[in-house]
């Protein structure tokens, strides 16, 4: 059996078992993400989900819905209730999403980022054998993949931003995917507009096209700004929070449903859509990129 589908069936097998809580298994060493990417680049089926990681039964059944469909890659977007020490994360975050600990690209979110030397390291270390850096860059499907850290300094002349910025020159074309936790555009009622992300999303101008994000417990399609398409993925299972109906420029949005994004990645589109437990289809769409 190719290497690739044996390790999707194993994914979903540990799930569908229900012993994700005990299935970190460390990855090969080397540089982050320690994974083997998929041996077929042409397309790359992808999950993505934020704010789920309480250990609780829609947050299961959620992560038992994505491993049905053997994932290539997961997107973990941030939050973990709670994340402060390791044991909080194998309670918690291990028996949602333990199992897909070698597909798992994440990046962290507030609840967990102050104490992510006790919490999140730890955890990301014993899983993969290196300890994470605060923001990376991976290559899937013909898409630069790009994890932001929305908690950490990112100020325009941050040392986030300056990378950021020779990750995109290094490649040309806009076929690239941001994800951080917190939102630059939000129609959240608590959080909204993250005005401090400007310098993060300015550097996206014109080399991304997708910027996925959690921190509001809610789903959210923006229409296009800037070339992008921001997506919002909050509810993955830890509470819901209402959404301004009002806000210009929301394209989509939903405060009823626990749900994850789903992506195929081809060279030079991604097609998405919010997926409910249930496989309920709530919203879809593509976007297209061009090629360096």
């Amino acid at each position: 059996m190719p290497r690739q589908a044996a390790r999707r069936l194993t994914v979903a097998a540990l799930l569908l078992s229900g012993c994700a809580s005990t299935a970190i298994q460390p990855a090969a060493r080397g540089r982050w993400p320690a994974l083997d990417p998929p041996a077929d680049q042409s397309r790359a089926l992808v999950w993505a989900v934020g704010d789920g990681a309480d250990g609780r039964r829609p947050a299961r059944r959620l992560a038992h819905r994505i491993a049905r469909s053997r994932p290539d890659w997961f997107l973990y977007l941030g939050d973990v209730y709670e994340g402060r020490t390791l044991a909080q994360f194998r309670s918690r975050y291990g028996r949602v999403y333990g199992a897909f600990a070698r597909i798992t690209a994440p990046t962290p979110g507030n609840h967990e980022w102050p104490w992510r030397r006790s919490g999140y390291d730890r955890y990301w270390r014993r899983a993969t054998g290196l300890r994470p850096p605060p923001y990376y860059a991976l290559s899937l499907a013909g898409w630069q993949v790009l994890s932001l850290n929305s908690e950490a300094a990112h100020g325009p002349r941050s040392g986030q931003v300056r990378w950021l910025r020779r990750q995109l020159r290094r490649r040309r074309g806009t076929c690239a995917l941001a994800l951080m936790h917190r939102p630059r555009y939000s129609a959240g009622l608590i959080h909204g507009d993250q005005p401090d992300l400007a310098p993060l999303w300015d550097a996206l101008k014109g080399n991304a096209r997708l910027v996925l994000s959690g921190h509001e417990h809610d789903l959210q399609r923006l229409r296009r700004r800037d070339g992008m398409t921001q997506l919002v993925v909050g509810a993955g299972g830890h509470a819901r929070v209402p959404l301004r109906r009002d806000y210009p420029g929301l394209a989509f949005g939903d405060d009823r449903h626990f749900a994850a994004l789903r992506l195929v990645l081809r060279p030079g589109s991604a097609s998405f859509a919010f997926v409910t437990a249930r496989g309920r289809r709530l919203d879809s769409g593509m976007v297209r990129c061009r090629r360096g």
